[in-house]
């Protein structure tokens, strides 16, 4: 195949149209283009789809922690203000002061064999396959104390991983709020979880019991409002039972000895001090 248009012109692109070579070399070159130019794209791309991605989070991190941004710009005037990032050792329940939260990756983290563990299926409620061995918090701090702590959860649902923010007052115990920002479930049904009056249903409700043990769970077929229980619980919605037990499940394994337990613990027993 020769592109000399010294003696041939443009080589196999003159010869006629309907030439299998010729069809052949066209579908190539044209492939090749678009290659470079969509590869191109994504690099140029991606920087700005990352501060996109960031900004999306944060403005689901600035909601469930009970603040009000009208557009970008007071996003991250109050994130930057109001809240708080620090890098969590999950198995002590301590901060990782050597990671720097402005550059640490959750997700790759999880991936990385070397900061993250494999789980067994009898280990792992919400299916998420590895555990990670940091994970960011965000304390929004009053008076040195804390105030508010917005906890990053997720795990599978029905279709798809459920990513989420669960937000808990200072005594560690009382939710205050939670959203799903991410997820593949199915429209109609498994997205209740995006429902702003389902998720109003969570705030006020206690994680924990006076005697530590974890309570907090959606109820299928509702609760009963004189119950005790209705203190820990929250509506379910009939015909997503599995989506709803994702849920649940995901709420168990962060809340859990393997998740935010320890660190849960350690705010209750020393007050709200951060």
């Amino acid at each position: 195949m020769s592109f000399n248009t010294a003696t041939r012109g443009w080589g196999v692109f003159s010869r006629r149209n309907d030439d299998p070579v010729k069809i052949l070399a066209v579908a190539v070159t044209l492939c090749l283009v678009c290659s470079v130019l969509v590869a191109t794209a994504a690099v140029m791309l991606k920087p700005r789809q990352d501060r996109n991605q960031t900004l999306a989070i944060r403005k689901e991190i600035v909601r469930v922690a009970g603040f009000q941004a009208r557009d970008a710009r007071q996003v991250e005037q109050l994130f930057q203000q109001h809240i708080e990032t620090r890098i969590l050792d999950l198995k002590s329940g301590n901060y990782a002061e050597d990671i720097d939260p402005a550059t640490f990756d959750q997700r790759a983290a999880t991936r990385n064999p070397a900061t993250s563990q494999a789980l067994a299926s009898d280990q792992d409620p919400a299916k998420i396959k590895r555990h990670p061995d940091y994970m960011p918090v965000y304390l929004v701090m009053e008076n040195d104390r804390v105030k508010t702590i917005v906890l990053p959860v997720y795990g599978y649902g029905l279709w798809s991983t459920l990513y989420g923010l669960l937000a808990l007052a200072g005594d560690a115990r009382t939710v205050t709020g939670l959203t799903f920002y991410e997820h593949g479930e199915t429209p109609g049904l498994g997205d209740f979880i995006e429902n702003p009056a389902w998720q109003e249903q969570f705030r006020g409700k206690l994680a924990f019991d006076d005697s530590g043990k974890l309570r907090l769970r959606v109820m299928k077929g509702g609760t009963i409002l004189a119950s005790p229980e209705t203190r820990y619980a929250v509506d379910g919605v009939a015909g997503a039972t599995l989506t709803s037990r994702g849920v649940n499940n995901l709420l168990r394994y962060w809340l859990g000895d393997q998740g935010f337990g320890p660190f849960l613990k350690r705010l209750q027993a020393h007050g709200d001090k951060a």
